[in-house]
Formats: structure tokens, sequence, C-alpha cells
């Protein structure tokens, strides 16, 4: 058994940790389940209340189950673009980007996000990644098995980590650090909020602008406390989080992400610059640049679902007598007021436009392949 299956094994057989802010969240009259490993908060008033709020205003969501990760010593940029398929050496300090571990046939292992660190953050580590929860000590392993002995990765499992994201995010949180005002999609940096020390980028899985915020577990509570006494802010729970993100068309992994999947399929290939695709030189190459050529055999698409009956994940898809595809991700979706879905189909009947039907409860109901995201991006960027 290798390393990385002894990691997995391990994780499997532990029981369900508690967040640092466990006791904040049944607090404030969570419902808590289990998922990743962690009692997770899946909502507090109701999944269509918190997804409205988040849209209208500033939801505040507990991620500290994900993976933290720092990366220092000689070489790390190389060691990087040999694990992944985007471009390290290019990313600027206080820059991130959204890209993938890939396997050694080029299927998806995780998707992540990994920043360019300055010199005085996470003790002079250069590279800072957030991978998923469900993945993490699969991915610390499989990195630990490919990572040169010069390369030190660091699991931050002190800290934890909180998403704050809606139209007046950016108003909430410039109220406590009125710095963070100047933060555009996809930049980072280091911030100071009453003597703790915080990474913050503006990003997020909503579709909404938004920052992820990195700070100490010990300290969490105090900023948590700090961020629902504003009155754009309140806590949400993973329930509108998974409708929120389905609506901006994100997938999600372990769900319309896995293994099995390869990068163009999932029309994820924004994350593979253009030097990497010409060069290569990352594990799982041939097969993306192979697909990058002849186009994959099937594709990741948005469904609308005609009728208010939801198509869930492993409902089939049909054209006639033929299966064509599965639905990896659906339900109703709040802001689009109809059900939604997101899944695979062969490439000849994924242009958007297509006439598709799916069985939900052994009938057939209407679809149609459709663009995403179904809820407009409103990500802060340069004007």
């Amino acid at each position: 058994m290798s390393g990385n299956d002894d990691i997995a094994t391990l994780a499997e057989e532990l029981p369900l940790e508690a967040l640092p802010l466990d006791a904040w969240h049944r607090a404030r009259g969570a419902r808590m389940v289990g998922f990743a490993g962690y009692h997770m908060p899946i909502q507090y008033e109701g999944i269509m209340a918190e997804h409205a709020w988040t849209r209208e205003h500033a939801g505040l969501f507990d991620v500290s189950h994900m993976g933290q990760l720092s990366f220092s010593g000689d070489g790390v940029d190389d060691a990087l673009e040999h694990l992944l398929p985007s471009d390290i050496k290019g990313l600027k300090p206080f820059r991130q980007r959204y890209s993938m571990l890939l396997d050694q046939e080029g299927g998806i292992l995780d998707d992540l996000m990994v920043s360019r660190l300055g010199d005085d953050a996470f003790d002079g580590a250069a590279i800072y990644m957030v991978v998923n929860g469900a993945t993490k000590y699969d991915d610390i392993g499989w990195m630990i098995e490919h990572l040169p002995d010069a390369v030190v990765m660091n699991h931050m499992a002190d800290q934890a980590l909180l998403a704050l994201q809606g139209p007046e995010a950016g108003e909430a949180l410039a109220t406590l650090i009125p710095e963070t005002a100047d933060l555009l999609f996809m930049q980072s940096g280091p911030f100071t909020w009453r003597g703790v020390q915080l990474w913050i980028s503006r990003s997020g899985y909503t579709g909404e602008d938004g920052f992820e915020i990195s700070i100490p577990a010990d300290d969490v509570t105090l900023l948590a406390d700090a961020l629902c006494a504003l009155p754009q802010v309140k806590p949400i729970g993973l329930g509108a989080r998974d409708s929120l993100r389905l609506e901006a068309g994100l997938p999600l992994y372990g769900h319309d992400l896995s293994p099995a999947v390869s990068t163009i399929a999932a029309d994820l290939g924004f994350a593979i610059q253009k030097r990497r695709r010409e060069e290569g030189g990352f594990i799982g190459h041939a097969r993306v640049l192979k697909e990058l050529a002849d186009g994959p055999g099937a594709k990741r698409v948005g469904l609308k679902i005609e009728g208010r009956l939801p198509a869930r994940e492993g409902a089939t898809i049909h054209v006639g007598a033929a299966q064509v595809g599965e639905v990896t991700s659906g339900g109703f979706a709040p802001s689009v007021g109809a059900p939604i879905a997101m899944g695979w189909v062969s490439l000849p009947h994924s242009a958007v436009g297509t006439a598709l039907e799916i069985e939900v409860r052994g009938k057939r109901i209407a679809a149609v392949v459709a663009p995403m995201p179904f809820v407009p991006h409103r990500y802060r960027r340069k004007v």
C-alpha cells in the first residue's frame, strides 16, 4: 500500500471532526451534517432564504474543512509545474489562479486555487494552495509522492477559512479592514485585523463578489462575530453554497469532476495557459494535448429543465432511445425560479439549444442544453 493509500484509509476511518467554529454554528441554530470528514452547517434559517440573502447582501460561509497548504524551497515553481497544468512561473505576487491536480492519464484528482505569496506571509513560503476538503488527504499523499525532496509542503491545519460572499461583501469587509476595498477578483494579500495576521483573496465559489479569509483557528470566532454583527452579513450553510455555485455554473469535485473526467471535457481549458499547452511537461499532459487537438468524447454542459420537477445527480440523459449522458448536479435554482442541472453529454449532443430528455422517477422530462452560468457572475474586475 502506498503512502497515499495509507492517508486515504486513515481519513475514512477517522470519526467526524469539529470545525473551529463548531460551537458558534450550533449556538446560531445551525443544522449540522457530516461532510468531508467534519460536522458542517447545512442551513440555519433555510436554504432558500440563505440563498436569497447571499444574492442580495452578504453571506458568511465556514469552509475551514478545506485543505490549506504552503510550499517553499528550491525549485518550487518547477516542481509545481510538474504537478499542475497551470503557469506557476508566470504567477505574480499576490495573484491567484484556478488549477487542477491530474493523474497520469489526465483525469482530475482535484480542483484547487493556487496563490503567489509575498516575502512575509506564512513564514516566507512561496506558494499558498487551497484544495477540497473531501480530497485533501489524498492530495497531500499524491503531492508528497511527486514533489522533490527540496520542496517543503506544509499542511496549515491550524488555519481556519471563511468565505464572505455577496454584492455587499466588499462594503462589509471594508468596514473592518479598509485596505481590502482595493482588491480585485483573483487578487490576494496579507492583512492585519486587531493584531491578527490574515491572508485574504477576492474570490469564492458562488458567482458573487466576495472574499476568502485564512485566519488562525484560535482567532476565527472573534472575526466571525465581528462580521455577523454587521447589518449586511448573515451566516450561510452548505445547502445554499451548493445552489449558488450550481447557478454560477461552477463544478463541484466528486460530482461534476472526478478522475474519470478530463480537463478539456470539463470545459476547464482556461486553467491551462498557452505556454503550458505548448510545452506540456505536467502530469497527465498527453491526454490534455490530445483532446485539445482532437476534441473530447463528451462535455460538461448546463441544462434547463421544463416544468418544476428537478433532475438529481445520476439521472440519465437521452435522445430518443439512446442514452447520451448523465446528470452530475441538479436542483431547483431559486434565482432562476426553475430547476436546472449540470451534466455530461456526448459531444454531438452538447451544443447550446440541443433538445434532450432526462429520466426522473421513471418518466422522461424535457430539457435543453443551456449556456452557463445560469446567473451572471458579479466578480469585481478592473474596469
